[in-house]
C-alpha cells in the first residue's frame, strides 16, 4: 500500500512564516532561491540545481518474463515547467548484449507492471480504454493486461479485474496462472471484495474504540473497521472468476482481523504464492489494543479453502516477514527479529521445512541485517542485501550451511544495490545507485561483475559539475571506530563552508546511495562540503553498535558528531570550519534541537526538519509507541527520568543559533506541533528563525513543487548565514 499524499487544491499552497531577526545581528534577508549564479572557485561545469534533482528521471524496479528473456521497467519523468510527473515504459531484451531499450505505449496510464506466467503484461490503471466508461463511472483502479512483443508492439489492453465500489491497490498472479490475489482497504464486516463503504451516520466525526489499535498511522487517519485485505479469485482467459476467497478467513472460526499488506509501507513483498499455486503465504499485522506498542508481524498460510489461515510463526513474538518459498515448494525462507518491541533488531534469515514444520535460524552467526530475500532460479541458494559500512551490497546464502558470501557485482564501491532479481542461468538483474548518480539497471552473469543495461541519467550527470565523496573513519565515543563521508565538488578551491548532515532513524545511515530528498550531491553543488557521520546507533556496523544508542540519544551520538566534524576538518584543509551549519530530519532534527542546547556556540545556523522537541508531548501524540518505548526503556510514565534526560525542551535557555524549522501537517510520526513548539521557543528568545509548514506533506517532502520550495528555502537560509552575511562581516 502506497503513501496517501493529499493533493487537495484547497491546501496546495504552503506556509512560510519569518520571525524578525535580532536588531543587532547585522544580517539582512536574502531572497529565496538557489545560488545558481554564484561563482564557485575551481569549478567550470554548471553545478547541479534543486530543479535538476526534482526533474531527474527516476528508474523503477524491473519485471521480467517467466524465463528471463525480457525485462520491462518504467522511468518517471517530471516536466521541468509544470513539474507534473508521468511514467514512460521500456522493454529490454536481456539475451542480446548491447540491446537498446524499446519504448512502448499501453494506451492508458499504467503502474505496478508485472509479467504473468502467460507472458502477458499485467498492470493497474485508473483510466479506461472506453472513454465513455471513464466519464460515466466513478474513477477507480482496475487490473488490465496486454500482449507485448519484442519490438514493443502492444495488443490490448484487456480488462482483467473491475470491481465496482473498490479501488484495487495491488495484485499478485499465481505461478500456475489460474488465480490472482487482489488487495484493497475493505471493511472487515464485508464477505466479498466488492463492498461499498458504509455511512458514518450524522456528522463527519470518526468514532474510535479504545481497544481497536491505531486510530491514525504515518499520514492517514484510520477508517474505523476498515483494513487492508487480500482476496484470491480464479483467473480464466485473463479475467477474474468467482466471488473471491479472503485470506484472513472471512467469517470462519479462527479468522483474523489484520492488515495485509501491512501498514504503513507493506506491499507485494507481503504476499508469496506456493510454487504450484495451491495457496498463499502472507505477512499480517493483527489489530487490537496492543498494536501501537507491538512489532509482532507474523507469517500465515492460506490453502484458499476459505478456512482461517494457519499462523506459521506464532512461536516468535517479534517481527516475522518476507515469506519466500523455495522453487521446489519444500522450504519457506523468511526474515525474523528476536526481540519483541524493537523495530531495528537484526533481521535473521530463517528456514522452515514445510513438511515437518522444523524451523532454524540460518544466518544467526552473521552480524548482518538482511532484506530483499529471494531464492536463486534453481533453488540452490538464497539472495539478499544488507547494509555494510556505508554500502548496501548483495549476498549469496547457502541454505544448508548458512555460509554468507558477499557478491562483488560492481567495480569499486558497491554503493546501493536494490531490486535484486534472480534469472535463469545464474544471472542477476538489479539496480545500483550512489551519492554521485541515481539508479541504473545492471545485469550480472553468474554473480560476476555486472554490465550496465541503461543510461537513463548517467550521461546527463556527466554534463554537470561532478562531486567526489571521500570516506573516512575515526575513533568515536568509547573508542569505537566510526565512519563518515565528505561530499564536495571536484576541483573546488577553498575555503569551503561546511554542512554537518545528520541522518534520521536513529538506526539509519547516510549511506553511499542516491536520494531524491536529502541529497548530498545537490547540496555540495551549491558550494558546500557535506559531512555525514554514522554515529553510534547507525546501521551497517553490527547489531551491538546499533543497539548502543538505546537510552542514550544525546550521549554517544553527539560525541561522535563532534569528533567526526573535527576529523573531517583535519582531513580536508580546504573546508572552512569557521563557516558551518548543521541540519537533519526526524532523529536528525531531534539532534539539531539537542545541539542547539548542548553545542550552542559551534554553528552559524541550524536546519531542523520534523525534529522531536519535547519528549513528553511527542510520546503522547506519536502513533507507533513501540519506538519510544524501546529506545527509552518504557513508557513516559515508566521512564520519565530517561525521557527528560535527553529532552531538548529542557535546554532552550541555551539556544542562540539561528534555526530554520520545517514540518508537514500530515506527519503523524513526529506531529507537526513539535515544529511549532520549537519555533515558539526561537521566537520567545528573539533568535533569527523561519518556519516552513507543508499542509500536504507527511514525514517526508514528496511533491515536486514542494521539493523545489524546500530546497530553495534551505539554500537561501544557508546562503544567508554562510555566504552572504559571513563574507560581508568585517574581519576582526
Amino acid at each position: 500500500m502506497g503513501l496517501n499524499i493529499l493533493k487537495s487544491a484547497a491546501i496546495a499552497a504552503t506556509s512560510l512564516l519569518v520571525s524578525a531577526p535580532l536588531a543587532a545581528d547585522g544580517h539582512t534577508e536574502t531572497p529565496q532561491g538557489t545560488s545558481e549564479d554564484r561563482t564557485i572557485p575551481g569549478v567550470t561545469k554548471t553545478p547541479m540545481t534543486a530543479r535538476d534533482l526534482v526533474t531527474m528521471p527516476r528508474l523503477g524496479g524491473p519485471t521480467v518474463t517467466p524465463f528471463g528473456r525480457y525485462a520491462v521497467y518504467s522511468v518517471t519523468n517530471t516536466d521541468p515547467e509544470g513539474l507534473t510527473r508521468s511514467p514512460t515504459h521500456y522493454l529490454l531484451d536481456l539475451a542480446v548484449p548491447g540491446a537498446q531499450p524499446v519504448e512502448f505505449d499501453l494506451g492508458i496510464d499504467a503502474y505496478a507492471l508485472a509479467f504473468g506466467p502467460d507472458n502477458f503484461l499485467y498492470f493497474i490503471s485508473y483510466e479506461h480504454t472506453d472513454a465513455r466508461t471513464s466519464e460515466d463511472e466513478e474513477e477507480r483502479a482496475r487490473v488490465w493486461r496486454a500482449a507485448l512483443e519484442g519490438d514493443g508492439n502492444v495488443t490490448g489492453p484487456m480488462l482483467v479485474a473491475d470491481v465496482p465500489g473498490t479501488d484495487i491497490a495491488g495484485f499478485s498472479i499465481a505461478p500456475s496462472g489460474d488465480k490472482i490475489a487482489l488487495w484493497s482497504a475493505i471493511s472487515r464486516d464485508c464477505e466479498s471484495f466488492s463492498c461499498p463503504r458504509g455511512e458514518n451516520g450524522t456528522g463527519t466525526g470518526r468514532l474510535y474504540e479504545g481497544d481497536a489499535g491505531f486510530y491514525r498511522h504515518w499520514d492517514q487517519w484510520i477508517t474505523p473497521g476498515e483494513f487492508n485485505r487480500v482476496f484470491v479469485f480464479g483467473l480464466t482467459d485473463g479475467a477474474i472468476t468467482g466471488d473471491g476467497v479472503a485470506l484472513d478467513g472471512g467469517n470462519s472460526d479462527g479468522a483474523i482481523t489484520a492488515n495485509t499488506p501491512t501498514m504503513p509501507f507493506g506491499g507485494g513483498e507481503d504476499i508469496a504464492w506456493a510454487p504450484d499455486g495451491s495457496g498463499v503465504y502472507f505477512t499480517a499485522r493483527v489489530t487490537g489494543a496492543a498494536e501501537p506498542s507491538s512489532t509482532d508481524l507474523d507469517i500465515y498460510w492460506s490453502d484458499l479453502s476459505g478456512a482461517a489461515p494457519i499462523e506459521l510463526t506464532a512461536a516468535n513474538a517479534a517481527h516475522d516477514s518476507g515469506p519466500a518459498p523455495s522453487p521446489d515448494g519444500e522450504t519457506l525462507a523468511y526474515l525474523a527479529m528476536a526481540r519483541p518491541g524493537y523495530e531495528s533488531d537484526r533481521l535473521v534469515v530463517h528456514l522452515r521445512d514445510l513438511e515437518t514444520g522444523e524451523t532454524r535460524a540460518l544466518t544467526q552467526d552473521t552480524d548482518l541485517s538482511f532484506g530483499g530475500l529471494s531464492w536463486s532460479a534453481d533453488g540452490s541458494h538464497l539472495l539478499a542485501t544488507a547494509a555494510d559500512v556505508l554500502d548496501t551490497p548483495a549476498f549469496r546464502i547457502d541454505p544448508a550451511s548458512g555460509e554468507v558470501t558477499k557478491l562483488d557485482l560492481i567495480a569499486g564501491n558497491e554503493a546501493h544495490i536494490g531490486n535484486l532479481t534472480a534469472l535463469t542461468g545464474g544471472r542477476l538483474l538489479f539496480t545500483r545507485d550512489s551519492i554521485g548518480s541515481p539508479a541504473e539497471l545492471y545485469l550480472s552473469a553468474s554473480g560476476n561483475r555486472a554490465r550496465p543495461l541503461t543510461d537513463i541519467v548517467t550521461s546527463h550527470m556527466g554534463e554537470m559539475a561532478t562531486t567526489m565523496t571521500r570516506r573516512f573513519s575515526f575513533s568515536g565515543a568509547e573508542g569505537d571506530t566510526v565512519w563518515g563521508q565528505i561530499t564536495r565538488l571536484e576541483g573546488q578551491e577553498g575555503p569551503i563552508p561546511a554542512i554537518l548532515y545528520i541522518h534520521g532513524g536513529p538506526q539509519g545511515s547516510f549511506r553511499d546511495g542516491w536520494s531524491s530528498r536529502w541529497n548530498p550531491r545537490v547540496l555540495a553543488s551549491q558550494g558546500y562540503a557535506v559531512i555525514s557521520v554514522d554515529f553510534h546507533g547507525s546501521a551497517g556496523y553490527g547489531q551491538e553498535f546499533m543497539d548502543s544508542i538505546n537510552r542514550d540519544w544525546g550521549g554517544k551520538p553527539l560525541e561522535d558528531l563532534q569528533k567526526g566534524l573535527a576529523a573531517a576538518l583535519e582531513l580536508d584543509s580546504q573546508i572552512d570550519g569557521s563557516r558551518t551549519c548543521a541540519m537533519g530530519a526526524s532523529y536528525g532534527g531531534y539532534m539539531v534541537n539537542w545541539i542547539a542546547g548542548q553545542w550552542s556556540d559551534r554553528f552559524d545556523c541550524l536546519i531542523q526538519h520534523d525534529g522531536l522537541f519535547d519528549m513528553r508531548s511527542f510520546y503522547y501524540s506519536t502513533e507507533e509507541l513501540w519506538f519510544p518505548k524501546w529506545d527509552f526503556g518504557g513508557s513516559y510514565e515508566e521512564q520519565r527520568e530517561t525521557y527528560e534526560r535527553w529532552n531538548p525542551v529542557n535546554h532552550v535557555d541555551q539556544w542562540q543559533t539561528p534555526m530554520l524549522v520545517i514540518t508537514g501537517e500530515q506527519d503523524f510520526r513526529v506531529p507537526y506541533t513539535q515544529g511549532l513548539q520549537s519555533f515558539t521557543a526561537l521566537q520567545e528568545r528573539g533568535i533569527p528563525s523561519q518556519l516552513l509548514v507543508f499542509p500536504d506533506e507527511n514525514h517526508w517532502v514528496l511533491g515536486a513543487e514542494n521539493s523545489v520550495q524546500w530546497h530553495d528555502t534551505v539554500f537561501a537560509w544557508l546562503d544567508r548565514w554562510l555566504n552572504d552575511a559571513k563574507q560581508a562581516e568585517p574581519a576582526e
